[in-house]
């Protein structure tokens, strides 16, 4: 098992790295498309290029599920805390929340294959595109679902929760800063006590 683990993990840093300069090179993509279709609506000696409109949306679909599937790897997703940290309930339901996002995966994958085919018989209006290039983004997010709610999952049942969490888990600001607040009004409580020591041991001073 923690060979399977290990490699896993390390599958995974790959696809994290490869879908990192994807995501950048969607993003970039589709705002220059973004800043060619403003300028050409008000420069008339522009061509207007109407498939920037639909290659700017098919790349926003495709950042949508990708980033999706990392926020999945990171837990970068929105959470709601409704148990107290570190209780039986707080632990159950974030192996829920874990366990949910694999059913999500295994949804994609499932249904996903079948829309993605769908594809094959429709193209795009304006460029002619064929539609599976774009109704593939639900089969492939699923994948890297699978792959990294599975990563979770087996890290937890090995390492425990918490260690998979400070592995894997986007460190929470708030919580770090809780953790540095805590720490200074601990020093701030000692130092009194230990000047208050060292007067009543060393006496009064002239």
């Amino acid at each position: 098992m923690s060979r399977l683990l290990a490699g896993l993990a390390r599958l995974n840093r790959i696809l994290e790295l490869v879908l990192h300069w994807i995501l950048l090179s969607l993003v970039f993509g589709f705002i220059l498309l973004v800043i060619y279709q403003v300028i050409s609506r008000n420069l008339p000696f522009m061509p207007s290029l109407y498939w920037t409109e639909e290659f700017s949306r098919f790349a926003f679909q495709w950042m949508v599920m990708l980033g999706a599937a990392v926020g999945v790897l990171h837990a970068d997703h929105f959470v709601l805390e409704a148990f107290p940290r570190g209780s039986r309930a707080d632990l159950v339901t974030r192996v829920i929340r874990d366990l949910a996002c694999l059913a999500i995966g295994v949804i994609f994958v499932f249904y996903g294959h079948e829309f993605a085919l769908s594809g094959l018989r429709r193209n795009a209006t304006a460029s002619g595109l064929s539609m599976i290039y774009v109704y593939s983004t639900f089969m492939v997010s699923g994948i890297f679902i699978l792959l990294f709610s599975v990563e979770r999952l087996l890290h937890t049942l090995l390492h425990g929760l918490d260690a998979m969490e400070a592995a894997l888990n986007t460190p929470n600001e708030i919580e770090t800063l809780d953790v540095s607040e805590s720490g200074h009004s601990v020093e701030g409580l000692e130092s009194p006590t230990g000047s208050q020591g060292n007067s009543e041991q060393g006496g009064p001073r002239p």
